[in-house]
């Protein structure tokens, strides 16, 4: 049993830490707020002084800034959905005992491990470049007219592409839950007749509700950040300018640190209402 000598010791320990942790989220955060309330020009005078609300009232009243919104949620929703219903689908699949399974789990958890940046350019020059990308190729050999994808269908490109990022990480948590399910469980249903859908249906699913949760919680948190993979295939073009990259545009191309301070502050303020939002989804789900 540790004592209080004890207790004290490893808070005296673990104080530097802390502090540089606290340090790490604070200053930045403080200096985000400061700025959100000036006007800080850097290659165009530089500080010019407090100015209230106005960066949040020019930010809010911009005409991008509720499509930014909208692309963010659309990206969001549009990723879980995939993630989830095929990390599902590959859980099952990777749980069943195959020639090389751990072969193939290495394989299908390998791209989460891959830089954002690289793999955006890897989908936007090998498979959806217009003239020589693989899409390209397979929709000239079926006599079909081939698309661009970043232009014509540029939304649904976003989508693919982070997805592709994603789906390790919501199978391999998916994959953790269903083999701690007790398989007499199954066995005995399957014994009493019910059919792989009804095993499925009454007893995976409801197992996996929790390890759902958090994979919708955690990847929610991230992907209300998303940047890297718009910033090299759209660059915000076709309706994929999300929040993030409204916020950078207002930073580094405009050159306004306190209108983009205080983009930020509206983004923190999205990220904080969604994540408690889905907080309790979890709680809910935990506790049942």
């Amino acid at each position: 049993m540790a004592t209080q000598h004890s207790r004290s010791a490893a808070r005296i320990m673990m104080a530097p830490a802390v502090i540089l942790l606290l340090g790490w989220m604070l200053v930045p955060l403080t200096m985000t707020l400061v700025f959100s309330f000036k006007k800080y020009l850097p290659l165009r005078g530089g500080d010019l002084g407090w100015v209230g609300f106005d960066n949040y009232v020019r930010f809010v009243s911009s005409s991008a800034f509720w499509p930014s919104v909208q692309a963010t949620l659309v990206i969001v929703g549009g990723v879980l959905a995939i993630t989830v219903v095929f990390g599902v689908l590959l859980a099952l699949l990777l749980d069943q005992p195959m020639w090389g399974q751990g072969i193939v789990r290495i394989l299908v958890i390998a791209p989460f491990f891959v830089m954002p940046t690289v793999s955006a350019l890897v989908w936007k020059n090998m498979f959806m470049d217009p003239v020589n990308g693989l899409f390209a190729h397979l929709w000239t050999f079926f006599g079909a007219e081939p698309i661009s994808w970043l232009s014509e269908a540029s939304m649904q490109s976003i989508i693919l592409i982070v997805s592709w990022q994603w789906l390790p990480f919501a199978t391999l948590i998916l994959l953790t839950a269903i083999q701690s399910l007790d398989s007499e469980q199954l066995e005995a249903a399957e014994m009493d007749g019910a059919s792989p859908l009804a095993r499925f249906g009454y007893i995976i699913l409801p197992h996996l509700g929790r390890a759902i949760t958090v994979v919708v919680l955690i990847q929610t948190i991230f992907l209300l950040s998303i940047f890297a993979e718009i910033f090299v295939t759209t660059q915000g073009s076709f309706g994929t300018r999300t929040l993030t990259y409204l916020i950078f545009q207002r930073v580094l191309e405009s050159q306004n640190v306190g209108l983009g301070s205080a983009g930020g502050v509206y983004a923190i303020i999205l990220a904080n209402v969604v994540a408690a939002f889905l907080m309790r989804i979890v709680g809910k789900n935990l506790d049942a």
